[in-house]
C-alpha cells in the first residue's frame, strides 16, 4: 500500500469508529450507565474495534500463511490494510480520551496509544513487520471479553451467571492471546535481532516492555476482583491491547 492508500485507510477507519459512537449514543443506554454516558459509548466503540480486529488477525494468517513463515518482509494488502485500521482507531480513542475525560484518569492508556501508534506505524510506513504488527493484533479477541466485561459491571449485571462465564472466558484468552502472545513475540525479536535495524529493534522492545508490565499489572486486577475477592466486587472497572488500569480502558 503507498503512502496514500494508507492515510485514507487510517482516515477512514477514524471516521468509521466516530461513526459507531454515534451509533451507540442513538440507542437506549442502562440506568446505571447513564452516569457515565460517554464512558458507556467508549468501551462499546472499543468492543466493535476488537471484534472486527481480532478476526481479521486471525483472517489475515488463514488467507496468507506464508507470513506466519516470515514476519518481517511477508505480507499482503489484507493484513496492512488491517494494521492502518488499527492505527485509525487509536487515534480515535486517543482523542476520545483527550477531548472529554481527565488526563489523571487516561494518561496509561494515551502513552500506551502512542506507543501502538509508533510501532504500528513504522510497520505500514515501511512496509516491514506487518506480520509482526499482525500478531500484537491477537491480543484483540482477549479485548472482547474484557470489553464485555466491564459492559456487564457498567449495566449493574456483574452478579450473574454471564458475568461469571465472561470472566472465566476473559482469563483463559488473557492467558493465551496476552501473556502467551506477549512471550512469543519478545523471544521471536531477540532471536531475530540480527535481522532487524537498531532503530526498530529499540522501539519494538520499548514496545513490549511497556504492553508486557501493562498487562501483568492488569492481570493482577482482574485475578483480584473477579476471583480472589468474587464476594465483595471492586467498584473501579476494568476496560484493550489495544490493550491493557481499574476505571480504564484495555487494548
Amino acid at each position: 500500500m503507498e503512502l496514500n492508500s494508507v492515510l485514507l485507510t487510517a482516515g477512514g477507519s477514524i471516521g468509521f469508529f466516530k461513526l459507531v459512537n454515534c451509533g451507540v449514543s442513538k440507542l437506549p443506554i442502562p440506568e446505571s450507565a447513564c452516569r457515565n454516558a460517554w464512558k458507556w459509548r467508549n468501551v462499546c466503540t472499543s468492543l466493535t474495534h476488537s471484534l472486527i480486529t481480532g478476526i481479521w488477525a486471525v483472517l489475515c494468517f488463514f488467507v496468507h500463511p506464508q507470513m506466519a513463515e516470515d514476519l518481517i518482509g511477508t505480507h499482503s494488502v489484507f493484513s496492512h490494510a488491517l494494521v492502518s485500521v488499527s492505527i485509525g482507531y487509536f487515534i480515535y480513542d486517543f482523542l476520545d480520551m483527550v477531548l472529554n475525560q481527565k488526563m489523571i484518569l487516561s494518561w496509561e492508556l494515551l502513552f500506551h496509544h502512542t506507543v501502538v501508534i509508533s510501532c504500528f506505524g513504522i510497520a505500514v510506513l515501511t512496509g516491514r513487520y506487518v506480520g509482526f504488527a499482525v500478531v500484537a493484533l491477537l491480543v484483540e479477541i482477549n479485548s472482547v471479553f474484557l470489553h464485555l466485561r466491564q459492559i456487564l459491571r457498567m449495566a449493574s449485571l456483574a452478579a450473574g451467571d454471564l458475568y461469571r462465564i465472561n470472566s472465566m472466558v476473559n482469563l483463559g484468552t488473557y492467558v493465551v492471546f496476552r501473556i502467551n502472545t506477549l512471550a512469543w513475540m519478545t523471544r521471536w525479536l531477540v532471536l531475530n535481532r540480527d535481522n532487524v535495524p537498531l532503530f526498530s529493534y529499540t522501539a519494538g522492545s520499548v514496545g513490549l516492555a511497556v504492553m508486557t508490565a501493562m498487562n501483568i499489572v492488569l492481570f493482577y486486577r482482574l485475578l483480584r476482583s473477579d476471583f480472589l475477592k468474587s464476594s465483595a466486587p471492586m467498584p473501579t472497572e476494568v476496560k484493550e491491547s489495544r490493550g491493557q488500569g481499574e476505571g480504564k480502558k484495555e487494548t
